[in-house]
């Protein structure tokens, strides 16, 4: 009796080995930290209908519904098989996301659009500005220049500030909150888990990694970019706080597996004093390139 192979499981074979053979042009992990960002965990129900399918420090979120589902930033290219297995193992099909939608454009969080659109066909949804930046495979950054290329994607959808998203009752809402890339992107939604109604809030990255912030030619508008973002991250309500990469994500999961009754990731407290200290890391980093 001759072996039998799923057409399904043929294709994503193909698709992977084709991507093996292309990965020197777009290898993305090539140090000891990366990689150890980049290892696998067990994904996990976040709140509702919200789960964690990322890598351990490269966050991936997959909101479910019956009629499809949405993914939120892609980790590198290497993290895609990851979150393949993932969705596949809480009993989802891979197939069935048919959303992605990105926090910002940097290699670690959507180095992997372009293998996640081949393998799902969905639409992938970006504000104006980060779509250039996707469009160029993260070359000429304003801050890294060409040094974290990864393989461009077209964005399918451009979004403006306060435009929503929905699929089957599910409503995400952008938040430009501009800074770490000029279109960094904040997405929130409400969820129900049980009788409660959540505010959910996605952050994008606030942090200052180096960048020039006073006289920075390439970025003349990135000190008033990040104070609008941080007013705009005050002003939302949120009772769970979700980060692009997993900040306290694994902490607060062994919490829950080790049968803390409340969900850590209810955790207002812990969004504000987010926001404080990324805002406070930026106006010291301002005040110290000030005084040069």
């Amino acid at each position: 009796m001759e072996n039998s192979v799923n057409p399904v499981h043929m294709k994503t074979i193909i698709f992977f080995c084709l991507l093996l053979c292309c990965a020197p042009a777009y290898a993305q992990i090539n140090d000891e930290e990366s990689r150890s960002w980049n290892e696998p965990v067990k994904p996990h129900r976040v709140i509702g209908n919200v789960y964690y399918v990322g890598a351990k420090e490269v966050s991936s979120f997959l909101i479910v519904t019956p009629k499809g589902h949405i993914l939120l930033d892609s980790g590198f290219n290497e993290t895609v098989p990851h979150i393949q297995k993932n969705v596949a193992q809480l009993g989802y099909r891979f197939e069935d996301i048919k959303i992605l939608i990105n926090s910002h454009a940097h290699y670690d969080h959507a180095g992997g659009f372009a293998s996640l659109k081949q393998l799902t066909k969905a639409t992938l949804v970006a504000s104006r500005s980060d779509a250039e930046l996707l469009a160029r495979g993260g070359r000429n950054d304003f801050a890294w220049g060409d040094r974290f290329a990864f393989q461009p994607v077209t964005a399918d959808k451009l979004i403006d500030d306060g435009d929503r998203i929905e699929l089957d009752g599910v409503v995400l809402t952008a938040h430009f909150t501009p800074g770490h890339t000029k279109g960094a992107t904040t997405w929130t939604t409400k969820v129900k888990d049980g009788a409660k109604e959540y505010d959910v809030v996605f952050v994008s990255s606030s942090s200052v990694p180096g960048y020039k912030l006073v006289g920075n030619e390439k970025y003349p508008t990135i000190v008033q970019d990040y104070e609008r973002a941080f007013r705009v991250l005050r002003s939302l309500p949120c009772d769970v706080f979700l980060a692009p990469s997993s900040y306290f994500m694994l902490q607060k999961l062994k919490r829950l597996e080790a049968g803390e009754k409340s969900n850590p990731f209810i955790d207002p407290d812990g969004y504000r004093l987010y926001v404080e200290r990324t805002e406070k890391a930026f106006r010291d980093e301002l005040t110290r390139q000030s005084r040069k």
